[in-house]
């Protein structure tokens, strides 16, 4: 709820006439719409995306059979259920640019949502009705349960455990969605497609394969079938969406007069390139801006290793530096020049041609955009789940440039830092406070230095064997001794400056390689 004293209306399909008068609302006509897409994850990322792109279509009369029901498994997702009821799906998605300037509207196209823990064999059979064409995810790079370096679905996973037992009642996205097309396919049912919006390199390969493997774990045959008939398109979305805060729902409040207790603040670039490949039809997406591809690889790649990566680059030497605002990190010259030598030098020559990107604008764009104030994207919301965003998007990197005896110092550099970052205290001698889903174990690993110069790359399911390339292990010790001795800022100076002899010799003996 806003603290605001400026006159609001709550954000309520009954108030959308109200509503007119000071953002842009559904100019269609919501009753009527039926869910043929069901969604696990109905966060920011989504709203920003899939829905409203749902929405455009709707605006245009179309689609109309392909509205969203939202599902939450999770605990923390029952506030999504609550707000989505009490809103009736509708939340207000605000662009926000970097001269100021708000473009605000109100989205209609999530007509219900589902809380799995409610009813779970409500969800099943709606999955399992022939109106739903569509399952989407996201559900966040570590919630497709596979090992970070084998990229093999674990089935020792308590909850995955847990679904696997005769007899149990479903409780994650895998069983639930098993069990739905166990049902369709018993019934004679066309299968849904499985569509992964997650930031993940062939994401729908990656949930293939683990839909797949948790199937076979519980019936063989059931997997093989899903393994021939269901469809899982690839996809790459492209939208800096940080999470809300109280500042955006006054925000809301203030600038559209509306009372939204989930709204979503995003950038206002918008990519999504999606594979062709559905099982049973799809809703008319070439009418939107949405971009449908036979092969959606050159753009995952492009967007993993420069933007995401690239995220990467910047958050752990900006927290370390003093910095809590991406657009403040961004504005910093150095970390500027960091960034943009990584790109030019590391990551782009592993990537393949992209069709209809020039992509010295697009390298060009996205310092722009992580430099867009409106926005406010903060440097911890980067640093979260770094154990499961390096490995997914920094060290492909690594091992391309490797393979093809490319540089890969600032890569090094980039996973120092986040050695550095998870030790847990910044250069100023204040906590930090990390957040990740192995944070005892990546803590305890950055603790091992200087003891051990080696304790963070030695965690196998992180790095693989990442730590017996001399080349690599040299330039990480460099970058992390320099944290340790000059701290960030020096650091990024000496890693793009030209000297490297000076640089090497000013690292203490006793921090260098071991």
């Amino acid at each position: 709820m806003t603290a605001s004293n400026t006159p609001t209306t709550a954000l309520r399909p009954e108030n959308l006439a109200t509503l007119a008068a000071t953002v842009t609302v559904p100019g269609y006509e919501r009753a009527g719409l039926t869910a043929g897409i069901m969604h696990f994850g109905v966060g920011g990322f989504h709203r920003a995306h899939q829905a409203l792109m749902i929405d455009d279509l709707l605006g245009q009369g179309l689609a109309r059979d392909w509205a969203i029901c939202g599902i939450g498994v999770l605990p923390g997702d029952a506030r999504m259920r609550d707000v989505m009821r009490s809103q009736g799906g509708l939340y207000t998605l605000v662009e926000k640019h970097a001269d100021g300037h708000l473009e605000g509207r109100v989205i209609g196209s999530i007509i219900d949502f589902m809380f799995a823990p409610d009813d779970v064999e409500a969800v099943i059979e709606r999955m399992a009705s022939p109106g739903v064409r569509i399952v989407s995810l996201t559900v966040t790079e570590g919630g497709y349960n596979i090992h970070p370096v084998t990229g093999a679905f674990d089935l020792t996973n308590p909850q995955v455990a847990a679904d696997l037992e005769p007899g149990s009642r479903p409780a994650t996205a895998f069983g639930i969605t098993v069990e739905a097309l166990r049902r369709r396919r018993d019934r004679g049912i066309t299968p849904f497609t499985v569509m992964s919006c997650d930031n993940l390199q062939n994401n729908g390969e990656v949930a293939h394969r683990t839909f797949v493997a948790f199937a076979a774990a519980k019936d063989p045959e059931l997997s093989a079938w899903i393994d021939a008939e269901v469809a899982f398109p690839n996809c790459m979305v492209d939208r800096i969406t940080p999470g809300t805060t109280d500042a955006d729902r006054t925000l809301v409040a203030d600038t559209f007069g509306v009372t939204d207790d989930w709204p979503v603040v995003c950038e206002p670039f918008f990519q999504w390139v999606l594979q062709d490949t559905f099982t049973d039809g799809r809703p008319p997406l070439e009418q939107s801006r949405t971009q449908l591809v036979a092969d959606v690889e050159p753009y995952e790649l492009m967007k993993l290793r420069l933007l995401n990566a690239s995220h990467q680059g910047l958050c752990y030497f900006a927290h370390l530096m003093g910095y809590r605002l991406v657009h403040e990190a961004a504005g910093d010259p150095l970390i500027a020049e960091f960034l943009r030598a990584y790109m030019d030098r590391e990551g782009t020559p592993t990537l393949k041609p992209v069709p209809g990107i020039d992509l010295e604008a697009y390298k060009a764009d996205l310092i722009e955009r992580f430099s867009n104030p409106s926005v406010r994207d903060t440097v911890a919301r980067l640093c979260n789940e770094s154990s499961d965003r390096i490995p997914k998007w920094l060290l492909p990197v690594v091992n391309d440039q490797l393979a093809a005896g490319g540089q890969v110092e600032l890569s090094a550099a980039i996973v120092a830092s986040w050695a550095r970052y998870a030790e847990g205290v910044d250069e100023q001698g204040a906590p930090i406070d990390v957040c990740d889903r192995i944070k005892e174990r990546v803590m305890a690993s950055a603790a091992g230095y200087p003891i051990d110069s080696h304790s963070f790359l030695r965690d196998r399911d992180l790095f693989g064997s990442l730590i017996e390339s001399e080349i690599f292990v040299t330039e990480y010790d460099r970058a992390l001794g320099l944290l340790h001795s000059v701290g960030a800022r020096r650091t990024l100076e000496i890693l793009l400056g030209s000297d490297r002899d000076v640089v090497v010799a000013s690292v203490p003996e006793s921090l260098g390689a071991r």
